[in-house]
């Protein structure tokens, strides 16, 4: 599974219909508005790569209301565990 962080810049006067449009959209598992520099972050969890064009640019890219988006493809997860496992020094 290939997961993928988009940041969406979207018409302030739009959001909430925004999110849910792209809430919508297959591939993406879920949607967040947020405060900061980005409007909404949305989840994208597909299986290959030729996938996240299709969903960002052929989907995300075209929901009205939707002015930029910035996509960053991760390459690993980490859970609070397993951060920790990683600094322990052999308690």
């Amino acid at each position: 599974m290939i997961n993928a962080i988009v940041l969406i810049h979207a018409e302030a006067h739009r959001i909430p219909e925004t999110a849910q449009a792209v809430a919508d959209i297959p591939g993406v598992s879920e949607v967040y508005s947020c405060a900061g520099d980005v409007d909404l972050i949305a989840i994208v969890k597909v299986r290959d790569h030729a996938q996240i064009a299709e969903v960002v640019t052929g989907a995300i890219n075209k929901v009205d209301g939707v002015v930029q988006t910035t996509t960053h493809i991760a390459f690993r997860s980490y859970a609070s565990a397993d951060v920790e496992a990683a600094f322990s020094i052999g308690e």
